[in-house]
């Protein structure tokens, strides 16, 4: 019923419309022909954006720019491609909302695809620790329990990458997951097991630079 409440309204404006105007305008063919070209131009102008969306979207549906069951990001939206349909996208998120983007965004932004149909994606497990620690002995441990999570793809490899940071290091642990709606699982059972190991190594973890401001905005 709630769903059907805008139609109703939009078929009464449509049928207030075709009641009223011949009232007000005489039914002439000049009358009619110049009505006509108002209405053609209003409308051109209106659904200019409408065109221009339907035209990036058989854009990307010929050229495979995204497909459903993709994992995309477009306008810092990141979620899972659901439809693609005349006019837009329609992604559900990680918090299970769903974002409706227009495909004419694929004329002006970066569109970013993590599994580019493929039911596998590479995950990134971050871990930010203080400079001091054996590096060697963090990799191994960070790679072993990479390889060992359940939701690991078989037979990828597991990367572990390492940069120095003002702070401390960044480690990031990439790997691939089974399927691409457990990416947050695996990068959660990485997480947790992760840093019991690192605790058990005595590792410490870096902590965010901060400035304390004075009362004059001076730090």
């Amino acid at each position: 019923m709630l769903r059907a409440i805008p139609i109703a309204r939009l078929l009464i404006h449509a049928a207030a419309v075709l009641v009223i105007v011949p009232v007000l305008v005489e039914p002439t063919v000049p009358n009619l022909l110049a009505l006509g070209a108002g209405l053609g131009l209003a409308l051109a102008y209106t659904l200019k954006d409408y065109g221009s969306s339907f035209v990036a979207g058989l854009t990307a549906v010929l050229e495979n720019t995204y497909q459903p069951g993709d994992w995309i990001e477009i306008d810092g939206a990141y979620g899972e491609v659901k439809l693609i349909a005349g006019r837009a996208v329609h992604l559900v998120t990680a918090d299970d909302t769903e974002v409706i983007v227009p495909h004419s965004r694929l004329w002006s932004t970066s569109i970013f695809n993590a599994s580019s149909g493929n039911r596998s994606l590479l995950c990134v497990t971050n871990f930010y620790l203080d400079a001091d620690h054996d590096a060697f002995a963090v990799r191994k441990r960070l790679a072993e329990i990479a390889t060992s999570s359940s939701y690991r793809a078989p037979d990828t490899a597991v990367t572990v990458i390492a940069l120095e940071k003002p702070w401390g290091t960044h480690y990031r642990v990439k790997a691939y997951v089974k399927e691409s709606r457990e990416q947050f699982l695996f990068m959660t059972d990485v997480t947790i097991r992760g840093k019991d190991v690192l605790r058990h190594l005595g590792v410490q973890f870096a902590q965010a630079p901060y400035a304390e401001t004075g009362p004059a905005g001076h730090g």
